[in-house]
């Protein structure tokens, strides 16, 4: 492992910060313990000798070193533990940040909630204790053996030789320890979004009775985390007893031979005793670097798996420069395919669809033909592997969606999911999601409009009233009455003229299915808008019915290839079928 991950010098501006005042306070720290070693030993041969005639004032000092030493060490830590609370507060954010524009496909949920929660926090140990140490540990022994040099060379060249010890053994160790904290961090992780599945999945484990064989599975990787981490502890237990055997035995040796040439008149007792003072001083701080690196190896290994979740390809523009898209723009699939990361199937294979400016499309088909995935495509949290989506450019012509900022590009969508988030925040805050300045009278003509009035009026607190995580005090329809509300405020404050809807009535009652469809039909007014439903139920809305299957795109009958052909004579880019297939 190295010592200190360059992209985390790079990217965190605390880290920077913290590396320099960690270096100003191993400076000050250095030449403190140089002045209290000379001072004891000074203080310590005056009165010997008999001739300390200001020992009170020297042991004075020495008080105020320490003190002086005290508060060093207190206000060092102080600083890296906010630095490192600065550190772990950057890297979550731009792990959300990463995550939002991310193919939702290829990110793992439970990999994810482990690293900005467990993993993350572990790096408290790693910026705010490892890294001060492991500048002391630079410094410190530096300076002791140049001081220890000018006052008893023999004694330096017994440090000097016995010091790399230390090192060596701890490179060796570390070496071994890093391939086991790996496979802990890996089970770690793999129980953590084990464990979120089975919680979200919870109700249906319950429903189908396989709830006991979940918690087994979960008991097994737990007890396999267990081994895991206690076969670590173990290591780094056994790893701390050597370098502290190594580090007794070099002071004892130093010792010895200061002993005896002490014992012979060989050398003074205040360089002797100067010699004593300073030995240990020298050999701590990489001790205390072995201790510390076991302690931050979980936090390395998470920021490792950070920043490569951070460096997989995301829905950026491309290095062209970015293309602004009309104020209402078509949007039209040309031979697009769609093939998810670690799969051989392709979610969509050869896809020819246009989206006209004010019309709406029913992309209609069962779980699994691809309907999530051309939604994915639209609101640019994945990228086509093969064709391209392309978009009315403000110039009148065509760009791909690729060079058009994904930002800007969702500015310009309303959409609304099948399951719909809502955060444990008021009836207002939920619809205001995205637009935090919007004014109440825009929250109550969304909600209005939503046909979301009457469940919210029915609320103790009205648009006050703080819903819970996932919105658990309604129900389904009134959860996506909620969500509809918020798709209004979306369309009338930035004028968002695509509309996306997935499977907007599934699982509701006929009563919350009604008042969402009218809704929806509201929303839809001269927008541009696709509704993505297993059947055509929805077709009276529509003004095109795409049927997908396989990631393919159907068209049903002869006659209906006529109608689109007359309608909508770019949509027979189409693949033909078969005569015999048309009439089937």
């Amino acid at each position: 492992m190295r010592p200190l991950d360059p992209r985390l010098v790079r990217t965190t501006a605390a880290v920077r910060v913290h590396l320099a005042v960690t270096v100003a306070c191993g400076f000050a720290a250095t030449a403190l313990i140089l002045v209290q070693a000379w001072l004891v030993a000074h203080a310590i041969a005056g009165a010997t000798s008999g001739t300390a005639a200001a020992l009170g004032a020297t042991v004075a000092a020495v008080g105020a070193v320490a003190l002086a030493r005290a508060a060093l060490t207190y206000g060092a830590e102080t600083a890296a533990l906010r630095s490192a609370a600065r550190v772990k507060s950057d890297l979550r954010r731009r792990l959300v940040r990463h995550v939002a524009t991310a193919d939702p496909a290829a990110t793992d949920a439970g990999e994810l909630a482990t690293l900005a929660t467990r993993g993350l926090d572990a790096l408290d140990d790693y910026v705010a204790r490892y890294l001060p140490q492991l500048v002391l540990a630079t410094l410190v022994p530096v300076a002791v053996l140049v001081v220890v040099f000018r006052a008893d060379w023999i004694s330096g060249l017994v440090i000097a030789l016995t010091l790399p010890l230390i090192p060596v053994f701890m490179a060796l160790v570390g070496m071994h320890t890093q391939d086991r904290t790996r496979r802990q961090w890996q089970l770690l992780q793999r129980l953590g979004g084990h464990f979120l599945d089975v919680v979200e999945g919870l109700p249906t484990l319950a429903v189908f009775r396989r709830a006991r064989s979940e918690a087994a599975l979960i008991r097994r990787v737990t007890d396999a985390h267990r081994e895991a981490t206690m076969r670590t502890l173990r290591v780094a237990f056994l790893s701390a007893f050597v370098l502290e055997l190594l580090a007794t035995l070099a002071v004892a040796l130093v010792a010895v031979e200061v002993g005896l040439r002490l014992l012979y008149g060989r050398l003074d007792l205040e360089t002797a005793l100067l010699v004593l003072v300073l030995a240990p001083e020298a050999y701590l701080p990489l001790r205390e670097v072995g201790a510390r690196f076991h302690a931050s190896m979980e936090g390395v290994t998470a920021a490792e798996r950070v920043f490569a979740v951070l460096e997989r390809r995301t829905a950026a523009p491309s290095p062209e420069a970015t293309v602004a898209p009309a104020a209402r723009p078509a949007v039209r699939f040309s031979g697009v395919g769609l093939t998810y990361p670690g799969r051989d199937a392709p979610a969509l294979d050869g896809v020819d669809l246009v989206l006209r400016q004010g019309t709406t499309t029913l992309v209609a088909g069962r779980s699994g033909a691809g309907k999530s995935s051309l939604v994915a495509l639209l609101l640019r949290f994945a990228e086509p592997t093969a064709g391209q989506v392309l978009v009315t450019a403000a110039d009148g012509g065509e760009t791909t969606l690729a060079q058009i900022d994904p930002d800007t590009w969702r500015r310009r969508i309303a959409w609304l999911p099948q399951d719909p988030y809502l955060f444990d925040a008021s009836v207002s805050d939920n619809i205001r999601l995205g637009l935090p300045d919007a004014p109440d009278e825009a929250v109550h003509r969304a909600a209005r409009r939503a046909e979301a009035e009457d469940v919210i009026a029915a609320l103790p607190r009205g648009y006050a009233t703080p819903l819970g995580e996932r919105g658990h005090r309604l129900s389904s329809g009134q959860r996506q009455r909620i969500a509809l509300a918020r798709a209004f405020l979306r369309q009338e404050a930035l004028d968002a003229p695509i509309v996306l809807l997935d499977e907007p009535t599934a699982h509701l009652d006929p009563e919350h299915a009604t008042a969402v469809r009218a809704a929806v039909a509201r929303l839809l007014e001269g927008r541009t808008g696709v509704i993505v439903a297993h059947d055509e139920g929805w077709s009276d809305l529509a003004d095109e019915v795409v049927h997908l299957e396989a990631g393919r795109v159907l068209i049903p009958t002869r006659e209906r290839i006529r109608v689109l052909q007359h309608s909508y004579p770019l949509t027979t880019g189409h693949r033909p079928l078969p005569a015999g297939d048309l009439d089937a």
